[in-house]
């Protein structure tokens, strides 16, 4: 059973880092000590986000596909290959720019979150590619890997535009009660 659960943390660790992401989040918010307004809800799910859905699920990707790129092809279903270093040093510099998305900065956030994307949804159509022509359904290319390259990305966008329309909304209140 542990084993069990080793295993799948450690296959599916895009699933994994977005959990603790709202698990991190959660418990953040339930120790603040004022009124959690919708404005600082999104701003925690969001730095949170960056941090792990984003951030470390990168450097992790790194790591396998720069260290252990013969497993990684293994679990996708694919033959080894230099690509492998390619993806992993793209998937570095995702994590890094998530990383320092956590703090609070809309430049940072927004390629913390539209690079990823842009990779994520050209991977998922890659593995629906191989999944059509190849028939390949390895976990690593049709499973959750394939729903979170899919699934992660409008998350990151909606909640990056909902934490952008909140600070604007209290940007604009304050200047209305200072020049008002």
């Amino acid at each position: 059973m542990i084993e069990q659960v080793i295993r799948f943390v450690l296959s599916n660790y895009p699933l994994v880092y977005f959990v603790i992401s709202l698990v991190v989040a959660g418990l953040s918010l339930a120790r603040l000590r004022e009124p959690v307004t919708r404005a600082i809800a999104l701003e925690t799910i969001l730095k949170y986000y960056c941090l792990f859905g984003v951030g470390f699920f990168f450097v992790h990707n790194f790591v396998m596909h720069t260290f252990f790129g013969e497993v990684s092809a293994e679990y996708i279903g694919w033959e080894d290959s230099p690509f492998q270093l390619e993806v992993g040093t793209a998937s570095l510099g995702f994590g890094l720019v998530g990383l320092l998305a956590y703090r609070k900065d809309f430049g940072l956030r927004l390629a913390a979150i539209v690079g990823p994307a842009c990779f994520m949804w050209g991977a998922a159509a890659g593995h629906v590619y191989q999944m059509v022509t190849a028939h390949n359904f390895a976990p690593g290319n049709a499973g959750v890997m394939f729903w979170m390259g899919a699934l992660l990305p409008p998350f990151g966008l909606i909640l990056l535009a909902a934490w952008r329309r909140a600070q604007l909304t209290i940007s604009t209140s304050q200047n209305l009660a200072t020049y008002g």
